[in-house]
Protein backbone atom coordinates (compact mmCIF):
# COMPACT_ATOMS: atom_id res chain seq x y z
CA UNK A 1 0.00 0.00 0.00
CA UNK A 2 1.11 3.65 -0.13
CA UNK A 3 2.36 5.48 2.41
CA UNK A 4 -0.58 6.66 4.60
CA UNK A 5 -0.50 10.50 5.61
CA UNK A 6 0.99 11.30 8.75
CA UNK A 7 -2.64 11.39 10.95
CA UNK A 8 -3.79 7.90 10.08
CA UNK A 9 -0.16 6.46 11.05
CA UNK A 10 -1.25 7.67 14.82
CA UNK A 11 -3.05 5.18 15.76
CA UNK A 12 -0.23 2.58 14.07
CA UNK A 13 2.32 4.72 16.12
CA UNK A 14 0.57 4.37 19.48
CA UNK A 15 -0.26 0.92 19.24
CA UNK A 16 3.55 0.15 18.38
CA UNK A 17 4.34 2.01 21.60
CA UNK A 18 1.43 0.24 23.90
CA UNK A 19 4.28 -2.60 25.26
CA UNK A 20 5.18 0.35 27.38
CA UNK A 21 8.88 -0.28 26.37
CA UNK A 22 11.31 3.03 25.13
CA UNK A 23 11.44 3.04 21.49
CA UNK A 24 13.38 5.16 18.36
CA UNK A 25 12.11 6.16 15.48
CA UNK A 26 13.61 4.02 13.23
CA UNK A 27 11.96 0.98 15.37
CA UNK A 28 8.60 2.38 14.63
CA UNK A 29 9.16 3.27 10.93
CA UNK A 30 10.07 -0.74 9.89
CA UNK A 31 7.05 -1.89 12.29
CA UNK A 32 4.84 -0.22 10.78
CA UNK A 33 5.78 -0.40 7.45
CA UNK A 34 5.75 -4.31 7.93
CA UNK A 35 2.07 -3.98 9.55
CA UNK A 36 0.54 -1.99 7.00
CA UNK A 37 2.34 -3.89 4.48
CA UNK A 38 4.38 -0.89 2.53
CA UNK A 39 5.92 -2.12 0.02
CA UNK A 40 9.16 -1.82 -0.55
CA UNK A 41 9.19 0.85 -3.58
CA UNK A 42 6.56 3.35 -1.25
CA UNK A 43 9.49 2.82 1.40
CA UNK A 44 11.93 4.29 -0.11
CA UNK A 45 9.78 6.99 -1.52
CA UNK A 46 11.47 10.32 -1.11
CA UNK A 47 10.39 14.15 -0.16
CA UNK A 48 11.50 16.48 -3.35
CA UNK A 49 14.19 17.77 -1.15
CA UNK A 50 15.27 14.02 -1.20
CA UNK A 51 16.57 14.70 2.76
CA UNK A 52 14.58 11.42 4.43
CA UNK A 53 11.46 9.03 3.24
CA UNK A 54 8.35 9.92 3.18
CA UNK A 55 7.13 7.65 5.76
CA UNK A 56 10.07 8.47 7.93
CA UNK A 57 9.32 12.08 7.92
CA UNK A 58 5.21 10.89 8.51
CA UNK A 59 5.81 8.75 11.34
CA UNK A 60 7.97 11.29 12.95
CA UNK A 61 5.80 14.29 12.65
CA UNK A 62 3.10 11.35 14.58
CA UNK A 63 4.42 10.54 16.80
CA UNK A 64 5.39 14.51 17.65
CA UNK A 65 1.82 15.37 17.72
CA UNK A 66 1.08 12.26 19.69
CA UNK A 67 3.56 14.09 21.90
CA UNK A 68 2.08 17.14 21.99
CA UNK A 69 -1.35 15.60 23.09
CA UNK A 70 0.74 14.20 26.07
CA UNK A 71 0.03 9.87 24.20
CA UNK A 72 3.93 10.37 24.27
CA UNK A 73 7.02 11.07 26.46
CA UNK A 74 10.05 11.47 25.53
CA UNK A 75 12.13 9.69 28.36
CA UNK A 76 15.51 10.40 26.68
CA UNK A 77 16.84 12.18 23.43
CA UNK A 78 15.91 10.10 20.07
CA UNK A 79 12.73 8.08 22.17
CA UNK A 80 9.81 7.77 22.83
CA UNK A 81 7.25 5.76 25.41
CA UNK A 82 3.53 5.56 25.70
CA UNK A 83 2.11 7.77 28.51
CA UNK A 84 -0.89 6.63 30.77
CA UNK A 85 -3.03 8.72 28.47
CA UNK A 86 -1.81 7.12 25.47
CA UNK A 87 -2.75 4.02 27.35
CA UNK A 88 -6.31 5.03 28.08
CA UNK A 89 -7.15 6.15 25.11
CA UNK A 90 -6.08 2.61 23.49
CA UNK A 91 -8.05 1.10 26.06
CA UNK A 92 -11.44 3.15 24.88
CA UNK A 93 -10.77 1.41 21.50
CA UNK A 94 -10.39 3.94 18.88
CA UNK A 95 -11.20 3.29 14.99
CA UNK A 96 -8.81 6.30 14.55
CA UNK A 97 -6.67 8.96 15.82
CA UNK A 98 -6.32 11.89 14.32
CA UNK A 99 -6.06 15.77 15.01
CA UNK A 100 -9.91 15.87 15.96
CA UNK A 101 -9.25 13.68 18.74
CA UNK A 102 -5.75 15.25 20.23
CA UNK A 103 -7.57 18.18 20.24
CA UNK A 104 -9.26 16.69 23.35
CA UNK A 105 -6.29 17.41 24.84
CA UNK A 106 -5.74 20.77 26.78
CA UNK A 107 -1.48 20.58 25.63
CA UNK A 108 -2.36 19.75 22.07
CA UNK A 109 -4.68 22.88 21.65
CA UNK A 110 -2.31 24.85 23.50
CA UNK A 111 0.42 23.97 21.24
CA UNK A 112 -1.74 24.39 17.86
CA UNK A 113 -3.03 27.81 19.57
CA UNK A 114 1.33 28.88 19.81
CA UNK A 115 1.74 27.39 16.43
CA UNK A 116 -0.87 29.66 14.66
CA UNK A 117 0.12 32.28 16.41
CA UNK A 118 3.60 32.05 15.15
CA UNK A 119 2.40 31.84 11.46
CA UNK A 120 0.01 35.32 11.83
CA UNK A 121 -3.55 34.41 10.96
CA UNK A 122 -6.03 31.55 10.94
CA UNK A 123 -6.15 28.48 8.46
CA UNK A 124 -7.92 28.86 5.26
CA UNK A 125 -10.02 25.77 4.31
CA UNK A 126 -7.38 25.07 1.39
CA UNK A 127 -4.41 25.14 4.37
CA UNK A 128 -6.56 22.98 6.84
CA UNK A 129 -7.26 20.12 3.97
CA UNK A 130 -3.18 20.23 3.08
CA UNK A 131 -2.62 20.35 7.23
CA UNK A 132 -4.98 17.19 7.56
CA UNK A 133 -2.72 14.67 5.16
CA UNK A 134 0.52 16.55 4.30
CA UNK A 135 3.34 17.00 7.32
CA UNK A 136 4.98 20.96 7.36
CA UNK A 137 7.89 19.96 5.39
CA UNK A 138 5.80 18.32 2.72
CA UNK A 139 3.46 21.20 2.68
CA UNK A 140 6.52 23.92 2.83
CA UNK A 141 8.23 21.14 -0.17
CA UNK A 142 4.84 21.27 -2.36
CA UNK A 143 4.41 25.05 -1.99
CA UNK A 144 8.56 25.01 -3.33
CA UNK A 145 7.51 22.30 -6.16
CA UNK A 146 4.33 24.98 -7.29
CA UNK A 147 6.48 27.89 -7.50
CA UNK A 148 9.26 25.96 -9.47
CA UNK A 149 6.20 24.37 -12.01
CA UNK A 150 5.12 28.57 -12.28
CA UNK A 151 8.82 29.52 -13.26
CA UNK A 152 9.81 26.67 -15.43
CA UNK A 153 6.82 27.67 -18.17
CA UNK A 154 7.82 31.59 -17.75
CA UNK A 155 11.18 30.22 -18.90
CA UNK A 156 10.16 27.61 -21.45
CA UNK A 157 7.80 30.56 -23.03
CA UNK A 158 10.92 33.16 -22.50
CA UNK A 159 13.25 30.90 -24.14
CA UNK A 160 10.82 30.14 -27.34
CA UNK A 161 10.74 33.92 -28.09
CA UNK A 162 14.44 34.38 -27.82
CA UNK A 163 16.22 34.76 -31.33
CA UNK A 164 18.73 31.78 -32.12
CA UNK A 165 22.12 33.92 -31.29
CA UNK A 166 20.70 34.31 -27.78
CA UNK A 167 19.69 31.18 -27.47
CA UNK A 168 23.04 29.54 -28.15
CA UNK A 169 24.23 31.68 -25.81
CA UNK A 170 22.34 30.77 -23.13
CA UNK A 171 23.27 27.29 -23.81
CA UNK A 172 26.63 28.69 -23.41
CA UNK A 173 26.25 29.94 -19.77
CA UNK A 174 24.24 27.18 -18.52
CA UNK A 175 27.00 23.99 -19.85
CA UNK A 176 29.42 26.30 -18.43
CA UNK A 177 27.86 27.36 -14.81
CA UNK A 178 27.41 23.10 -14.86
CA UNK A 179 31.28 22.63 -15.28
CA UNK A 180 32.25 22.23 -19.13
CA UNK A 181 33.54 23.95 -21.61
CA UNK A 182 35.81 25.72 -19.00
CA UNK A 183 36.03 29.43 -19.82
CA UNK A 184 32.42 31.39 -21.22
CA UNK A 185 34.63 32.70 -23.86
CA UNK A 186 36.31 29.08 -24.58
CA UNK A 187 32.92 27.13 -24.62
CA UNK A 188 31.52 30.38 -26.71
CA UNK A 189 34.67 29.57 -29.55
CA UNK A 190 33.16 26.54 -30.20
CA UNK A 191 29.10 26.62 -29.35
CA UNK A 192 27.39 28.11 -32.80
CA UNK A 193 29.25 27.76 -35.17
CA UNK A 194 27.86 26.51 -38.58
CA UNK A 195 28.05 22.50 -37.69
CA UNK A 196 27.87 19.78 -40.17
CA UNK A 197 25.46 17.44 -40.76
CA UNK A 198 23.23 18.69 -37.51
CA UNK A 199 26.18 19.38 -35.55
CA UNK A 200 26.27 23.12 -33.76
CA UNK A 201 29.26 22.59 -31.85
CA UNK A 202 31.54 21.12 -29.30
CA UNK A 203 32.57 21.62 -25.87
CA UNK A 204 35.12 19.95 -23.66
CA UNK A 205 33.89 17.59 -20.85
CA UNK A 206 36.19 19.16 -18.58
CA UNK A 207 38.03 21.84 -17.98
CA UNK A 208 41.37 20.09 -19.37
CA UNK A 209 39.69 18.98 -22.69
CA UNK A 210 40.15 15.08 -21.81
CA UNK A 211 37.17 14.86 -24.09
CA UNK A 212 34.76 16.37 -26.53
CA UNK A 213 31.21 16.93 -26.41
CA UNK A 214 29.29 17.49 -29.69
CA UNK A 215 26.04 19.86 -29.33
CA UNK A 216 23.18 20.26 -30.96
CA UNK A 217 20.67 23.30 -29.94
CA UNK A 218 17.63 24.38 -31.19
CA UNK A 219 14.11 26.05 -30.32
CA UNK A 220 12.16 23.73 -32.02
CA UNK A 221 7.95 24.03 -32.86
CA UNK A 222 7.34 20.43 -32.27
CA UNK A 223 8.36 17.40 -31.11
CA UNK A 224 11.91 16.57 -32.08
CA UNK A 225 11.39 13.08 -33.62
CA UNK A 226 13.62 10.07 -34.22
CA UNK A 227 14.76 11.35 -37.99
CA UNK A 228 16.38 14.28 -36.06
CA UNK A 229 18.09 12.44 -33.56
CA UNK A 230 19.47 9.42 -36.05
CA UNK A 231 20.76 12.51 -38.22
CA UNK A 232 22.94 14.06 -34.89
CA UNK A 233 23.74 10.51 -34.35
CA UNK A 234 25.06 10.03 -37.55
CA UNK A 235 26.58 13.29 -37.75
CA UNK A 236 28.45 11.87 -34.45
CA UNK A 237 29.55 9.19 -36.61
CA UNK A 238 31.12 11.01 -39.18
CA UNK A 239 33.35 12.69 -36.53
CA UNK A 240 34.10 9.60 -34.72
CA UNK A 241 32.69 10.84 -31.49
CA UNK A 242 31.18 8.92 -28.95
CA UNK A 243 29.05 11.68 -26.64
CA UNK A 244 26.60 13.94 -27.91
CA UNK A 245 24.09 16.13 -26.20
CA UNK A 246 20.89 17.17 -27.88
CA UNK A 247 18.93 20.24 -26.50
CA UNK A 248 15.52 21.79 -27.84
CA UNK A 249 13.03 24.07 -26.13
CA UNK A 250 10.02 21.07 -26.62
CA UNK A 251 9.93 17.88 -26.51
CA UNK A 252 10.68 14.27 -28.08
CA UNK A 253 8.72 11.80 -29.38
CA UNK A 254 8.84 8.32 -27.91
CA UNK A 255 10.42 6.74 -30.90
CA UNK A 256 13.12 9.09 -30.46
CA UNK A 257 13.74 8.30 -26.74
CA UNK A 258 13.89 4.66 -27.42
CA UNK A 259 16.28 5.01 -30.46
CA UNK A 260 18.58 6.86 -28.17
CA UNK A 261 18.11 3.89 -25.57
CA UNK A 262 19.31 1.21 -28.16
CA UNK A 263 22.36 2.67 -29.52
CA UNK A 264 26.07 2.29 -28.92
CA UNK A 265 26.19 6.29 -28.60
CA UNK A 266 25.61 8.35 -25.34
CA UNK A 267 23.41 11.10 -26.45
CA UNK A 268 22.05 12.89 -24.04
CA UNK A 269 18.52 14.41 -24.87
CA UNK A 270 17.31 17.74 -22.85
CA UNK A 271 14.03 19.03 -23.50
CA UNK A 272 12.32 22.54 -22.67
CA UNK A 273 11.12 20.98 -19.30
CA UNK A 274 14.83 19.78 -17.95
CA UNK A 275 16.32 22.83 -19.59
CA UNK A 276 14.11 25.24 -17.66
CA UNK A 277 15.00 23.19 -15.03
CA UNK A 278 19.09 23.04 -14.94
CA UNK A 279 18.44 26.49 -15.46
CA UNK A 280 16.85 27.32 -12.34
CA UNK A 281 19.30 24.78 -10.67
CA UNK A 282 22.36 26.77 -11.45
CA UNK A 283 20.89 30.20 -11.45
CA UNK A 284 20.55 30.89 -15.41
CA UNK A 285 18.21 33.76 -16.67
CA UNK A 286 16.89 33.55 -12.75
CA UNK A 287 17.45 35.71 -9.69
CA UNK A 288 17.00 34.33 -6.18
CA UNK A 289 14.34 36.66 -4.21
CA UNK A 290 14.31 35.11 -1.42
CA UNK A 291 15.73 32.08 0.35
CA UNK A 292 14.32 30.00 3.75
CA UNK A 293 16.71 27.98 6.68
CA UNK A 294 14.71 25.33 8.71
CA UNK A 295 15.61 24.58 11.92
CA UNK A 296 15.96 21.66 14.08
CA UNK A 297 16.65 21.12 17.80
CA UNK A 298 20.27 20.57 18.37
CA UNK A 299 19.90 18.43 21.41
CA UNK A 300 23.89 17.57 21.69
CA UNK A 301 23.81 21.32 22.31
CA UNK A 302 21.85 20.71 26.27
CA UNK A 303 23.51 17.88 27.34
CA UNK A 304 26.19 18.23 30.11
CA UNK A 305 29.93 18.98 28.87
Amino acid sequence: MAVPDYQSLMLPVLEFAADGHEHRLREAVDSIAHTLKISDEDKQEMLPSGTQTRLYNRVGWSITYLHKAGLLSKPQRGSFQITESGRSLLQSGPSKIDNNTLDEYTSFREFKSKRNNAIDGSSTEASEASEASNTPEERIEQSIVELDKSLMGEITESLSTVDPGRFEQIVVDLLVAMGYGGSRSDASRVIGKPGDGGIDGTIKEDRLGLDVIYIQAKRWQGPVGRKEIQSFAGSLEGERATKGVFITTSAYTKQAEEYVNNIGKRIILIDGDRLARLMIDHRIGVTEVRSYSICKLDSDYYEDS
